[in-house]
């Protein structure tokens, strides 16, 4: 039996958009969890506290959905021009590995204000006004521009801005993520606006179903909602409470990412549950919120659900709507024809928490499609800072 105490390391709790994440300074992490490996993976494991077979996360800060099992490392850039390297780790619930394969959009936000927060920032900088924190988003090599509102030199945290999804207004903060296609810039991996997918005919009658695949903000599998039985208004129990749907989802999820080349077979798709992820689209229709508010037709271009981890969000990944709008800039996409066609800078969205704005301008350059930046609003707050302690002998 271990005698061995807790170690008490600095930390902030935080909220980034809908989502909410561990932050620590990386010179606070103890010595071997400050590079990549075993240990860092291990103490991001017990702080949330996983592999947890009860998917509850009691013994540790996560709150056992995607949204909020994630610690986020942030350290002052080396690369000229940035101020802050920003890092995520995806901490899976109920199995053993920690997945640092993307971004979260969410924290993005977040770690332009903690950037502020744990001092990275000049505070003759963040006066008053709007700061504007120049991210490196180490996970995947993209430039993230976060705008974080300042007064008397610390950041802003309440306002009257409103984000469907999260309970609270608070203050704005405008992201926005530059060159957000990987793959050296291409947005289409495969170099279709449309694959035709080989699938088990148990998920698709004829086993062959239309996806867009594409890697901006971060690679995502789009397929029409009424090719896989949905109307695109379902919300978080019509999914979640089905353990074949999600099945389904898994599968089609793990079939787009061999395609898109993230992964050589679909078995290695258990240890890349991060990305992709798989979303679903559908033409504009009345539905009713997870908050009983009534989402009209006319005030949204097209519905969207998404998975994250394997299970539906409960509203919209910061990174998934990049890819959204992306998509819908892009005549041809599946999510473009949803949208209704035509020329798109930007594209309002339903989810299930509401609804979303993102903005995009797609261009056609020597052949291929590139997106420049892709521009959000989100918001950002802390909600506990001090110290998080972990077992001395669990990394």
């Amino acid at each position: 039996m271990s005698g061995l105490p807790q170690l008490r390391i600095p930390a902030t709790y935080m909220r980034g958009g809908t989502s909410k994440g561990v932050f620590f300074r990386l010179e606070d992490l103890p010595e071997s969890c400050r590079v990549p490996g075993p240990a860092r993976d291990r103490l991001f494991q017990r702080v949330i506290g996983s592999p947890d077979p009860y998917a509850g996360h009691i013994d540790g800060m996560g709150g056992a959905t995607s949204s909020t099992s994630k610690c986020v490392i942030v350290s002052p850039s080396t690369r000229p021009g940035y101020d802050v390297d920003y890092l995520y780790g995806q901490v899976a619930i109920d199995t053993d590995f920690v997945d640092w394969s993307g971004n979260c959009g969410n924290l993005s936000t977040a770690a332009g204000a903690f950037a502020i927060h744990a001092g990275h920032v000049d505070p003759a900088r963040a006066v008053d006004g709007v700061c504007t924190v120049r991210i490196w988003q180490a996970n995947i090599g993209r430039t993230i521009i976060a705008h974080v509102p300042v007064a008397d030199g610390r950041v802003r945290e309440t306002g009257d801005f409103e984000l469907d999804g999260v309970t609270f207004p608070a203050a704005e903060i405008v992201l926005e993520f530059l060159d957000p296609a990987e793959n050296d810039g291409a947005m289409f991996p495969t170099g279709n606006m449309v694959d035709e997918l080989d699938v088990p005919e148990a998920i698709v009658p004829g086993g062959k179903l239309r996806a867009t695949l594409i890697a901006a903000g971060i690679p995502t599998v789009f397929v029409a909602a009424a090719d896989i039985g949905y109307a695109g208004t379902e919300l978080r129990d019509a999914i979640n409470g089905d353990a074949e749907a999600l099945a389904r989802f898994e599968t089609l999820r793990a079939i787009g990412a061999v395609r898109m080349g993230l992964i050589g077979s679909i078995d290695e798709a258990a240890r890349r549950q991060h990305t992709p992820k798989i979303a679903f689209v559908a033409p504009p229709s009345d539905y009713v919120a997870s908050n009983g508010r009534i989402v009209r037709a006319g005030e949204i271009d097209l519905l969207v659900r998404a998975l994250s981890m394997g299970r539906l969000h409960h509203a919209m990944m910061g990174t998934a709507s990049v890819a959204i709008a992306a998509a819908a800039a892009v005549p041809g996409t599946l999510v473009h024809r949803a949208a209704g066609g035509g020329e798109r800078r930007a594209v309002r969205f339903g989810h299930p928490s509401g609804t979303l704005r993102v903005g995009a301008e797609a261009k056609l350059v020597d052949g291929r499609w590139t997106v420049a930046r892709a521009i959000m609003s989100r918001s950002a707050r802390i909600l506990m800072e001090g110290w998080v302690r972990a077992p001395a002998d669990s990394f």
